[in-house]
């Protein structure tokens, strides 16, 4: 069974970019070996005979045909009302730096 020390912790905290206290390290190290114990067990279990499940519901895609909608108004009659347009298209301000 694998087991973590306290080199391995410091050194996926160093890797990570956390600073740990002494408290924060045990800590770590008994969570950390607690999940690799659960792995460890997961590894064990026999699932050759089972089927993947990717959805357990038993519900479906609705799905609508993907086709145009004529609403009866042209795309530059639209335009006319946005107070700025660029290439057709409506303009706005960046949102994002």
């Amino acid at each position: 069974m694998a087991r973590l020390s306290k080199n391995d912790v410091l050194k996926l905290a160093r890797l990570a970019r956390l600073e740990l206290n002494v408290t924060e390290v045990d800590e770590y190290i008994a969570e950390l070996n607690e999940i690799l114990e659960y792995v460890e067990q997961l590894q064990g279990v026999e699932t050759l005979d089972l089927k993947p499940t990717n959805q357990v519901t038993g519900l479906t895609n609705v799905m609508r045909a993907d086709e145009p909608i004529d609403y009866g108004y042209l795309p530059a009659e639209l335009l006319k009302n946005v107070p700025q347009v660029l290439n057709d298209q409506i303009q706005v301000k960046r949102m994002v730096e």
